[in-house]
């Protein structure tokens, strides 16, 4: 067996070769902090030699987005990436590819707000993200590594996801993992698909009359409001079908605990430094991390909940996520936030320390 290839690399970076070693077909982006080397990595590896990637740098992040556009409605694997205030340009044309249900990936590398705010971590973009950032009923799926691991293995299957389902897909992550190194193997090379391929796994591509096929028309337009429902509804019952199907979290030390600690991202990592702790001190206590923030994993948190003491949400940001795990467990258990702000990250003992009142 052919030994592995480990590199040290930043999250950002990892970003980057993954998309070249999946398939993607095209990148269209524009520099911010802390994201800046997602764009940089793919100008600097020039994929277009290799495998015929298109690299972009758009004039906006309101271009890039719909150059996205664009190019999912041929069927292409086509992605973009930013931070906090880009991705807020993006919302139209993110609430667009929804609306006529074209598969691309979205990367937020997030920064604190509201406004410039800092070019620190933050997860203050979980309510843009998971509520709909955008206009309309719509849902993006969320996956939010905590790993720049994670990073890398999560381009590959955003777009799995994404085209199973014929949906916008984001990576949520921060400004502490798209900067951190860490040791990382990336995926092997998949080659793009053909047009061929494309064709037969994309039959609402607008990709000609090749073959006999039927002209498509992509819109999210319908002026007609009794059709504008029934598209409504098949997509509200798609989601329905992805809340079913693609639930995915991790965790940790739940087996005998008494307290729980819901965190996700760069949050979670510090959760298992705040567990090995707590523990040393006498208090049980484990994580449940979620790793598709859409859908939720509300059903393994209500489980978990029943038989806790108490629930703490760990949290880069005012408190967002806590109100989706009081949901999940219709406030039968008490369920505390802490978090910190303006891109401070919190640390271990000073979450220890609300664990203690929480038990006292």
């Amino acid at each position: 067996m052919a030994e592995k290839e480990i590199t040290l690399m930043k999250g950002n970076e990892a970003i980057a070769h993954a998309a070249i070693r999946c398939g993607c077909d095209g990148y269209f982006g524009y520099p911010i902090t802390p994201q800046s080397e997602v764009l940089e990595t793919l100008a600097e590896q020039k994929p277009w030699e290799t495998t015929g990637m298109v690299v972009v740098q758009a004039e906006s992040e309101v271009s890039s987005i719909n150059m996205v556009y664009g190019g999912a409605c041929t069927g292409k694997r086509v992605m973009t990436s930013s931070s906090s205030p880009g991705v807020s340009l993006m919302q139209e044309g993110i609430s667009y590819l929804a609306g006529a249900e074209l598969p691309a990936l979205v990367v937020n590398v997030s920064r604190g707000g509201p406004g410039l705010g800092t070019i620190q971590p933050s997860q203050a973009d979980y309510f843009q993200t998971v509520k709909g950032g955008g206009h309309g009923d719509y849902r993006l799926i969320t996956l939010a590594p905590a790993s720049v691991q994670e990073m890398a293995d999560f381009v590959d299957l955003a777009f799995e996801l994404a085209f199973r389902y014929r949906n916008p897909a984001m990576i949520l992550s921060d400004g502490a993992i798209g900067q951190m190194m860490e040791k990382v193997v990336l995926p092997p090379f998949k080659p793009r698909r053909s047009e061929e391929q494309i064709a037969s796994e994309c039959p609402w591509a607008t990709i000609g009359r090749k073959g006999g096929r039927k002209p498509n028309i992509i819109t999210s337009l319908e002026l007609r409001s009794e059709e504008m429902e029934i598209i409504n509804l098949r997509i509200q019952a798609k989601y329905r079908e992805i809340e079913k199907k693609e639930v995915r979290f991790e965790e940790y030390m739940t087996d005998d605990a008494e307290y729980l600690i819901v965190a996700f991202g760069s949050a979670a990592r510090i959760s298992k430094k705040v567990i090995s702790i707590a523990r040393e001190q006498g208090i049980k206590v484990g994580l449940l991390r979620p790793i598709t923030l859409w859908p939720f994993p509300s059903a393994k948190i209500a489980e978990l909940g029943s038989r806790m003491k108490g629930i703490l949400t760990l949290e880069i940001n005012a408190g967002q996520m806590v109100e989706d795990v009081r949901l999940a467990v219709e406030c039968k258990v008490p369920v505390q936030y802490f978090g910190r702000l303006g891109g401070i990250i919190p640390e271990p003992e000073e979450v220890v320390e609300v664990l203690k009142k929480m038990v006292k």
